[in-house]
């Protein structure tokens, strides 16, 4: 487990709930990305779902 991936994780969840919250796909879905991108650094699985449907 990497600081850096974790701090990617973090970052990246972050953004996702940002996106969702304005109605703002483009951003979730990039956030999503890099919240994928950390959980792997981390071996964790990636989050496969759509953003927002884990409410």
């Amino acid at each position: 487990m990497s600081i850096k991936s974790s701090i990617k994780e973090t970052v990246g969840a972050a953004e996702e709930e940002l996106g969702e919250a304005v109605h703002n796909d483009k951003m979730a879905d990039k956030g999503r990305a890099l919240r994928n991108e950390g959980r792997i650094g981390n071996g964790k699985l990636p989050k496969t779902s759509v953003p927002g449907t884990e409410k």
